[in-house]
């Protein structure tokens, strides 16, 4: 069977959109295409899961869903359990893959959730060389699993932070995927995040990096001047980074515009009309670059 091709979406900064562009990355690449795609939320904050267990209106749970995810706890088919069995010494990594693992959204678009044990990765209890394997062999496990469909794309909503989560995810991983907004931070953000990759995924080799502006401001429908000067310092700093550190961080042409309603895309069941056409093209973009 094919590997999926795995994107990871970071940013250390919060705010920035990362978890609601994962999604709707997700659900635009699963709806307008032939593609299956897996969403793995691996964020102890746990905003995927959390977004996607709730109604439109906010408040109260969505059934079908809190039903499969409460038996995932107690039969232990959780990503925290999975990471529990690969971690243990001398042990081989038995864990069974399947739809008590994943959660079937759509029938192209699938889901593992995040549970609130993942906080205790934060706190670094996990040995790092007995987690960097981790993402890997569990992808090696669903690829090869007769009972689950065989995933295009794999797409990753990590943590704000550098866990040994994040840490097993980019290690093996095709495209790093950064979004940032169009602010003071945006420069001196991405600058941090590209001069940190390459020392801290080492000895494994620094995956491809795409950086994109989110949330963007406009003015008759392109990015005002401010947006526009964001975007260019963004664009410099990729350049420069590429050539100091020998790495390939492109910063994207497509940018995602800044719309209330992309906030409620998660819950609300979709990407709004009005965005589907910039995350489209954001997708062929991210398409061409992983060719």
């Amino acid at each position: 069977m094919k590997s999926p091709k795995t994107i990871a979406t970071i940013n250390f900064k919060g705010g920035v959109g990362k978890t609601t562009v994962t999604w709707c990355l997700g659900d635009v690449i699963s709806a307008f295409s032939d593609s299956k795609v897996l969403l793995f939320d691996l964020d102890a904050q746990m905003s995927l899961t959390q977004a996607i267990a709730l109604n439109e209106d906010g408040y109260s749970l969505e059934a079908r869903f809190q039903k499969w995810y409460e038996a995932s706890i107690e039969r232990k088919k959780t990503i925290f359990d999975a990471l529990d069995k690969f971690a243990r010494p001398a042990q081989h990594f038995d864990f069974p893959v399947g739809f008590d693992f994943i959660y079937q959204l759509t029938d192209t678009l699938h889901f593992v959730p995040s549970v609130e044990d993942l906080y205790w990765m934060e706190l670094e209890v996990f040995d790092r060389d007995a987690v960097k394997d981790f993402i890997r062999r569990l992808l090696g496990k669903i690829t090869n699993s007769p009972k689950l469909p065989s995933y295009d794309y794999v797409l990753f909503d990590c943590p704000p932070s550098f866990t040994l989560l994040s840490y097993s995810v980019l290690s093996c991983c095709d495209l790093i995927l950064i979004p940032v907004n169009p602010d003071y931070f945006a420069s001196k953000g991405t600058n941090l995040i590209l001069n940190s990759l390459k020392m801290r995924i080492e000895p494994f080799p620094l995956p491809q990096i795409g950086v994109f502006m989110n949330k963007t401001k406009t003015w008759g429908g392109a990015p005002t001047k401010e947006s526009s000067f964001y975007m260019r310092e963004v664009s410099r700093v990729c350049d420069n980074a590429s050539k100091a550190e020998n790495i390939r961080a492109e910063f994207l042409d497509s940018w995602i515009p800044e719309r209330v309603g992309v906030k409620r895309a998660i819950t609300s069941g979709g990407v709004p009309k009005e965005l589907v056409d910039p995350f489209k093209k954001l997708w062929n973009e991210i398409v061409g670059y992983l060719a």
